[in-house]
């Protein structure tokens, strides 16, 4: 199943399921309601797919982030010379208001950042609550997977990453791009052997795969375990190489206003993400800059 939110005329934030051209609308609030409640009977009504918009299709309790879970990011990282190593012991939670769902724009918040970059993931949807499980057990907990953009400041990264621990980079307001819909665990028979491709204006940037990962998805899950999931959380599963931060040559690779994203997994989706200027998003210019 592909599990969406979606708005149709003035109605907003339906839940459904998309099969194929036809969404059929499910009677349930939300889709994180829908993994509380363990799935949702449908209304009666159907839409056609070109009649609506799709929005994230989940907004989560909680986000939990995971870093340097592929080596190959972690080799990259080591190429700027940062005060503390990117690996996967670095776990953090993001913030949800800052999620924006498959066409929304990403604005770029040009008074705090010049270094605004990609970062392509796999996130994992929990279906079950639960805590301190085993990675065999992790797998009842497993109900789905979604494509995640972890848009991240660079230059603000740099300077939390002196502490040992960054967050503001990665949180601010539409810098969480998720979606274009949730694909439910038993239409991905191996989420360990999935094409990863992020493309920049259609130009490839970051090209790998899930089976790249050092530490598996249930072992991903049964890690996080300790800190207790709810119905419909969201885990993610790291970013590949290609990022632009890590480049010798970042500068241009950095996004910019007018750019498009499009972050695509295998079997998942590809999510689409627009960049705008902050006058464009909000009819002036951006405030004073902002340095620390």
């Amino acid at each position: 199943m592909k599990l969406i939110t979606f708005d149709a005329g003035t109605e907003t934030g339906l839940v459904g399921s998309l099969d194929g051209e036809t969404v059929v609308e499910l009677d349930v609030p939300t889709t994180r309601e829908y993994f509380e409640r363990g799935g949702a009977e449908p209304t009666g009504r159907t839409f056609a797919s070109t009649d609506v918009r799709l929005r994230a299709p989940i907004v989560p309790k909680k986000f939990f982030h995971t870093s340097g879970n592929f080596r190959e990011h972690e080799d990259e990282s080591k190429q700027v010379g940062w005060s503390h190593p990117i690996h996967k012991g670095i776990v953090f939670f993001q913030n949800v208001d800052a999620i924006v769902g498959p066409d929304e724009a990403v604005v770029y918040p040009e008074h705090l950042t010049s270094e605004l970059d990609y970062e392509l993931e796999l996130a994992v949807v929990i279906g079950k609550p639960g805590k301190f499980f085993t990675a065999e057990e992790a797998v009842d907990h497993i109900a789905g997977y979604v494509v995640f953009n972890d848009i991240t400041a660079r230059d603000i990264q740099r300077k939390e990453m002196a502490s040992g621990v960054f967050s503001f980079c990665k949180a601010i307001d539409t810098f969480c791009p998720l979606g274009p819909y949730i694909v439910t665990a038993d239409e991905i028979p191996d989420p360990h052997n999935l094409k990863m491709e992020l493309r920049v204006n259609g130009d490839v940037r970051q090209s790998s795969n899930t089976s790249r990962m050092i530490v598996s998805i249930p072992e991903l899950v049964a890690y996080h375990s300790p800190q207790g999931y709810s119905a419909g959380d969201l885990i993610t599963t790291g970013t590949v190489s290609g990022v632009a931060g890590f480049r010798p040559d970042a500068e241009d690779y950095y996004l910019r206003p007018g750019d498009v994203v499009e972050a695509e997994i295998e079997g998942v989706g590809t999510l689409r993400s627009p960049i705008v200027s902050w006058k464009d998003a909000y009819g002036q210019p951006a405030p004073p800059r902002v340095t620390w």
